[in-house]
């Protein structure tokens, strides 16, 4: 749904127009809280536009971690993609600029929470404000991570902290995850260059804001080139912990790429981390492949293992998912999982589950 603005005629009057927007995104709001599909046109000082967006998604399965006693029955949130809705804007300056901002919010559709869990705040998937023009974009406040944004172009159950082996062995702490850190970081400035050959490149900083300790912030730096059938990614980021002592720093990497010959797409990558302040690291390997049957049935099949490296941790994971995904339509599909999982030591443990997504 689209709240969309024109430029404001030559004498009218700014305060009704701000009245009138206002108005309006509240009815946008409540229109789409009812399930109605609305089209709205306030005059807007500006020319700007504001958009409501967002993904609904749910998923029942049947959980068994390699490292669990028993299976788990569940209804969750997300499944394929996390559940969120957002408001974003932007609004031409002239020369070319435009002002941009993004509020986003998780949240779990089994319960009607909000957010992925108790501890995330009001605006927990982005909330920034920027700038964008032929100069590339740049952005400030709370911002996704590119690494994990990049990580979703390399593997076919993209962003899925539920399904996809490469996301919930490197962010998803239950399974074990390898790089420290949320999928979103705060207080962060990010550039995002323009594409120039089908390569482009991000930047991100996330300030510590603690006194005493400019350095303690957060770091990344991304590469990525799109080209025909080819798509590859590079990250590096630093992420600065707190802890017993001294702060703590951990470097993680990511490589990887995708590569489409049309009757099945392949995916491929790698990530290693390390430690500074501890003498410990982890490697990991992941392929994957998407298989479309027709415009709206796909197979898809990834497997993932992370050896760790430590004076204590060992260990070695392996965790393999399949799934059939269905597209009803441009915004919504239906999903059946089997996802293996198997942690050294103990035995291996089967999940299953289906879900339904959409998008408006």
């Amino acid at each position: 749904m689209k709240i969309r603005g024109t430029v404001r005629p030559k004498g009218s009057a700014p305060k009704r127009s701000r009245l009138q927007a206002s108005a309006c995104v509240a009815f946008a709001l409540c229109a789409t809280s009812a399930g109605a599909q609305v089209q709205i046109a306030p005059q807007v000082e500006g020319g700007s536009q504001v958009q409501l967006y967002g993904l609904v998604g749910t998923y029942i399965d049947s959980l068994k971690r390699s490292d669990m006693a028993q299976s788990q029955v569940q209804m969750g949130s997300g499944g394929l993609t996390t559940s969120f809705w957002g408001i974003r804007g932007k609004e031409d300056l002239g020369g070319g600029v435009s002002a941009i901002f993004a509020l986003e919010s998780f949240f779990q559709p089994n319960t009607g929470a909000q957010g992925r869990s108790a501890s995330d705040p009001y605006w927990s998937r982005n909330a920034y404000v920027g700038f964008t023009g032929a100069f590339g974009r740049l952005t400030f406040g709370r911002q996704t991570n590119p690494t994990y944004v990049a990580m979703q172009a390399v593997n076919p159950f993209g962003s899925s902290v539920v399904f996809s082996p490469l996301v919930v062995q490197t962010f998803v702490t239950s399974y074990g995850g390898s790089i420290i850190g949320d999928t979103v970081w705060n207080n962060t400035a990010q550039y995002t260059s323009p594409s120039y050959a089908g390569i482009g490149a991000t930047v991100i900083y996330g300030l510590g804001g603690v006194a005493g300790s400019p350095g303690i912030g957060n770091l990344g730096l991304h590469l990525s080139y799109t080209g025909g059938a080819l798509t590859a990614v590079l990250s590096a980021q630093r992420v600065r912990f707190t802890q017993v002592g001294p702060v703590g720093a951990q470097y993680a990497y990511l490589a990887g790429a995708a590569y489409d010959f049309k009757i099945v797409k392949l995916f491929g990558a790698a990530v290693i981390t390390s430690n500074v302040s501890m003498p410990i690291g982890t490697h990991t390997y992941e392929a994957g492949l998407s298989v479309p049957f027709s415009p709206a049935d796909f197979l898809l099949a990834e497997y993932a293992r992370t050896r760790r490296s430590g004076p204590v941790d060992n260990s070695l994971r392996h965790t393999a998912s399949i799934a059939y995904d269905h597209f009803l339509s441009k915004r919504t599909d239906i999903y059946a999982v089997y996802s293996l999982d198997q942690l050294s030591g103990h035995p291996i443990g089967n999940t299953y589950g289906v879900g339904i997504r959409h998008t408006f």
